[in-house]
């Protein structure tokens, strides 16, 4: 068994404000605590891993190709399988936050790597 406590979780901001916090980072499933800031969207983007995103504060939308948008209300889980185009978006003035949750895990650093593909 590990424990995490969240104040020596490893952390990172993908973007101005978007902060991630690891809570479990292992091979067969992976945890990240968020926070989506105001009006901030995700690059449209999928990844092989399937994904439970819950949200503990605010709302968030989430948009594919095959739901259209879906509003995930406070205290509501949105399941994503693996190979699904999406993005996350916060449409509030206010910071929304969650957890997002995935099958297989996936690296920590998923979003570092993305903009460092992006630009080279």
């Amino acid at each position: 068994m590990k424990l995490i406590r969240f104040d020596d979780a490893e952390r990172y901001e993908p973007e101005k404000d978007w902060k991630r916090v690891s809570l479990c980072s292992e091979e067969d499933i992976s945890i990240e605590h968020f926070f989506k800031p105001p009006h901030h969207s995700s690059p449209r983007h999928e990844h092989p891993n399937a994904q439970v995103l819950f949200v503990l504060r605010g709302e968030i939308v989430i948009t594919t190709d095959e739901d259209g948008e879906i509003v995930v209300a406070e205290g509501v889980a949105a399941y994503i399988p693996g190979g699904q185009t999406h993005v996350v978006e916060n449409r509030l003035s206010e910071t929304s936050v969650g957890l997002d949750i995935f099958v297989p895990g996936r690296s920590f650093e998923y979003w570092l790597k993305k903009k460092a593909e992006g630009s080279s």
